[in-house]
């Protein structure tokens, strides 16, 4: 056990110094958070999870981002983290953090920069536990139409690229499951994020799919220490720059 351990905490370690350095999330430094909706579907078929079988809206928090910093007409690995309020009930939070990636069976596990924030989309990588079956979650962007018009409409990833597209109107993303037969997506909720808020580029609502999880919805068990050590380091990091 002292190798797994050993390598928990320098990764622990090696986040908080990041973040200490950068002042910001040693991941995804720099993002946009708004405010947004999510709206719970009435699909039919049964998820026998409460809140997914409950049709219904929510209010969200949603912060989207860029993993590196990189300048932003650059591929980069782009975040989507959505916080929902009273998903489990009041006073409870669920939180979920999904990465650009691809749609097909393989892809949809592995993180794909992308440099349009609506060109594809975004995964949680790893399985969650829906109802006790393993599933992987998955965000696809809609493009809007003024952009759908345009020859070369990219929005580009970075705070100020999403503010410009926010002011035309909001960006809607399907959210959706894998189906346990087929492994197909399964929409389950739709989530509008309409207006930024006045939070700054470098500061995060603490997004922890591990301290924030829902009945009978929760992160699956791989790499699941790996991921805590990265949380716990991000976050003491920052306090520590404050």
């Amino acid at each position: 056990m002292r190798g797994p351990a050993r390598r928990v905490r320098a990764v622990e370690a090696a986040f908080r110094l990041l973040a200490r350095l950068r002042g910001a999330p040693a991941l995804h430094p720099d993002g946009l958070t708004c405010a947004a909706e999510l709206r719970v579907m009435d699909g039919g078929e049964r998820w026998d999870v409460p809140w997914l079988d409950t049709p219904g809206r929510y209010e969200a928090t949603v912060r989207l981002s860029r993993a590196a910093g990189l300048p932003r007409r650059l591929p980069d690995g782009l975040g989507l983290a959505v916080r929902v309020e009273q998903a489990d009930g009041p006073g409870n939070v669920l939180d979920l953090l999904l990465t650009s990636s691809g749609r097909g069976r393989l892809t949809r596990h592995l993180p794909l920069p992308r440099a349009d924030a609506l060109g594809g989309p975004y995964s949680s990588l790893l399985s969650y536990r829906i109802a006790g079956r393993p599933s992987v979650l998955a965000a696809f962007p809609r493009r809007p139409r003024r952009a759908r018009e345009a020859r070369d409409a990219p929005v580009h990833g970075d705070p100020a690229s999403l503010s410009r597209a926010l002011s035309a109107g909001p960006l809607v993303f399907d959210l959706c499951a894998e189906a346990t037969d087929d492994r197909r997506w399964r929409e389950f909720a739709v989530l509008t994020v309409h207006t930024p808020l006045p939070v700054r580029p470098t500061e995060s609502a603490d997004f922890d799919i591990y301290a924030h999880e829902a009945r009978d919805f929760t992160p699956g068990p791989a790499l699941s220490a790996i991921r805590r050590a990265a949380y716990r380091g991000s976050r003491a990091g920052r306090r520590f720059g404050r």
